[in-house]
């Protein structure tokens, strides 16, 4: 089996390396932090001391990473992955970046004889955890099809996207519903608790109609439990709205509607909410109910709290 690096074991990089190993593939690990290596290496990963060595005892190189500087240090940086790399090694940036980095890193790959495939994922730690991961994938068509079994370790839905650049771009779309999803559940929620009528009960019959999605089901129910630990953290969903607002401009796009979500987040992270689930959308969209003018006299009765 292919011998398989991997770089950046966060919330998401740790369950899909696992999901390697469990899969039967010969792993070699690096982290900025030691525990993550310790813990895959008691589960038979091997560690490495930089990612020119995770590169020079690898076939494929996969890196999950935070953002286009860290993964830009990681692959073109000093003691990187491409100065360890040797021609027809194949790297995998699974990252949420800039698509004209990924066609630049793709570039700078390629003067070294080394292929690299951009494929960003969506699922959230849930789907990193079950390997459900949705997989969008540019790049090189026959690294592509060479890959597709690691990838199938990882996701269940993989589609292949287009040339280097195209998964970035697509997962730029994805980041773009996903966040204005969760803006519209928490205004449909926070209406109904406003309203008087039970937000769970609300959920419930959304989800058997046309409001129904994936989305509901799981950010909704995290709402209605102010369960905010991390799936996924704001400051990232507010670094891919940033990402998709740039793509935006450069290809003549407006998106007023990622612009607004894209402040709102921006707001949490200032608050010192980076670090919280993006489900905590919610909690500004309390917060403006309760600021609002009086209710019209003819207006049902309101419950005291803006809760969902």
């Amino acid at each position: 089996m292919e011998r398989i690096g991997f770089i950046g074991l966060g919330v998401m990089g740790k369950p899909m390396a696992r999901n390697l190993l469990k899969a039967g593939y010969p792993l070699v690990v690096y982290n900025r932090s030691r525990p993550p290596m310790e813990e895959l290496a008691a589960e038979g990963a091997e560690p490495a001391g930089s990612p020119r060595e995770v590169a020079q005892r690898s076939d494929v190189v996969i890196t999950m990473l935070p953002d286009t500087p860290e993964v830009e240090q990681v692959l073109d940086g000093p003691d990187g992955v491409f100065e360890g790399g040797r021609p027809g090694l194949i790297v995998i940036d699974m990252s949420t970046i800039d698509p004209m980095a990924a066609r630049r890193l793709a570039a700078r790959a390629a003067e070294r004889g080394i292929v690299m495939l951009d494929a960003p994922v969506s699922g959230g730690e849930i789907g990193a955890i079950q390997g459900t991961l949705s997989i969008m994938v540019g790049g090189d068509a026959a690294a592509f099809e060479r890959c597709l079994p690691i990838l199938q370790a990882m996701g269940r839905n993989i589609i292949y996207m287009g040339e280097s650049g195209a998964g970035q771009v697509t997962k730029a779309a994805n980041q773009v519903v996903v966040a204005l999803t969760i803006a519209a559940i928490s205004e449909a929620l926070v209406l109904a608790a406003k309203a008087g009528v039970d937000p769970a009960k609300v959920r419930q019959a959304l989800l058997g109609g046309f409001a129904g999605s994936r989305i509901l089901e799981v950010h909704g129910q995290r709402i209605l439990e102010r369960n905010f630990r991390p799936g996924f953290r704001i400051r990232l969903h507010h670094k891919d709205l940033r990402i998709a607002l740039g793509l935006g401009r450069a290809v003549g796009a407006s998106l007023p509607l990622t612009a607004l979500v894209h402040e709102w987040l921006g707001a949490l992270v200032t608050r010192g909410h980076g670090d919280l689930d993006h489900a905590a959308l919610v909690t500004l969209v309390e917060e403006w109910a309760q600021t609002q003018v009086r209710p019209h006299p003819e207006a049902p009765p309101p419950e005291r709290s803006a809760r969902p």
